[in-house]
């Protein structure tokens, strides 16, 4: 096979292979080898990671491979060939759409058109399952429950909850954009946010130092909230950027709306200094974190869902667990469908 063949197979991102008519293979692009897992050239098992038979073609099994017996019957005809083939690797069922035509000289090349496609949905599901083992676990000190709905395969919601010197901290990060470019910032602030600080405002101010190392436009940003729950003292200690502000339902006195003001980490305040706040908690109460997608999420006549019904909703439950529930019930029956990450923590204090 010419170098200009090679060159130009290398770069596109369908899968191709070239076969003599012996079925051994002469070439495998770089699609077809990602694909695959395989080799650029050998066998056909090689091409394709089969480990079912010491020997290609010689095996038992080889006689079911729905791959080899296209090729096989493409070869013979000498004429372009289409099939959809289902065949299976490991545990996973592959279904490929194959087209061989003749090359001359005794080559055959193979395309198959939606590889990439296929390629591309499977990264989305491993990044996917990914996405959900960094969810918080289920068990804390602080009795808690949470809801974390992403509107794409790939969320821009992080919610987490975890311990810092004895004390349970509480975070909620909505990143901007949506789908894979927000699951990368999401995994950023994952990576990024400072566990071992106990003030959620220099947690926030070492997060946003270390964006600016990013080097990113003015279109990518993070809100951010961050709470700190000491027990002993019976007090929150929170800081925002650019977030809903945390919400604390009063066993006696009601709602609680926390007001603050502070940049969402970005480039738009590079050295801004966040600064904590204090309040005070009682037994009983409930610590709310949300994102806008809640509040904002609109049903099928453009209104809003709302802090106001969030509120409500509040008021009537119990325990955490319990808003959580009728929050999550509410949403889906006011709205049906999404166009927004929906995620909030509530923390029964």
């Amino acid at each position: 096979m010419s170098n200009l063949y090679r060159e130009i197979l290398e770069t596109i991102p369908t899968a191709a292979i070239v076969v003599d008519r012996d079925l051994r293979v002469k070439y495998c692009n770089r699609a077809f080898r990602a694909y695959f897992d395989g080799r650029e050239r050998g066998t056909l098992a090689d091409a394709i990671s089969c480990t079912e038979e010491k020997r290609c073609g010689a095996g038992v099994k080889c006689a079911y491979c729905t791959f080899r017996a296209f090729l096989r019957d493409a070869v013979a005809a000498g004429r372009p060939s289409f099939r959809k083939l289902v065949f299976r690797r490991g545990s996973e069922a592959l279904t490929l759409r194959i087209k061989v035509t003749p090359m001359g000289e005794g080559l055959f090349l193979g395309v198959a058109d939606n590889a990439y496609e296929t390629e591309i949905a499977r990264e989305m599901s491993s990044a996917q399952d990914i996405q959900q083992r960094l969810l918080p676990a289920a068990k804390s000190d602080a009795p808690y429950s949470f809801m974390y709905i992403p509107c794409r395969e790939i969320g821009g919601d992080l919610p987490d909850v975890y311990e810092a010197g004895g004390e349970v901290m509480g975070v909620l990060a909505d990143v901007s954009g949506k789908g894979i470019s927000a699951g990368m910032l999401s995994a950023f602030v994952r990576a990024g946010w400072d566990r071992s600080e106990r003030s959620p405002a220099k947690a926030l101010y070492g997060l946003n130092a270390k964006f600016q190392e990013l080097n990113l436009d003015e279109r990518s940003y993070v809100t951010a909230v961050a709470v700190r729950i000491a027990k002993e003292q019976k007090k929150l200690i929170y800081c925002a950027a650019g977030h809903n502000a945390p919400i604390l339902l009063k066993g006696r006195d009601g709602i609680d709306e926390i007001m603050m003001s502070g940049p969402p980490v970005s480039t738009w305040m590079p050295g801004f200094n966040y600064e904590d706040g204090e309040l005070p908690f009682s037994r009983g109460d409930i610590l709310v974190l949300l994102t806008d997608g809640v509040t904002e999420s609109r049903n099928r006549r453009g209104e809003q869902f709302s802090l106001e019904r969030v509120e409500e909703i509040l008021r009537q439950s119990g325990n955490a667990q319990r808003f959580i529930e009728r929050l999550k019930a509410a949403l889906k029956e006011f709205c049906g469908t999404f166009n927004d990450d929906i995620t909030a923590i509530a923390f029964d204090l």
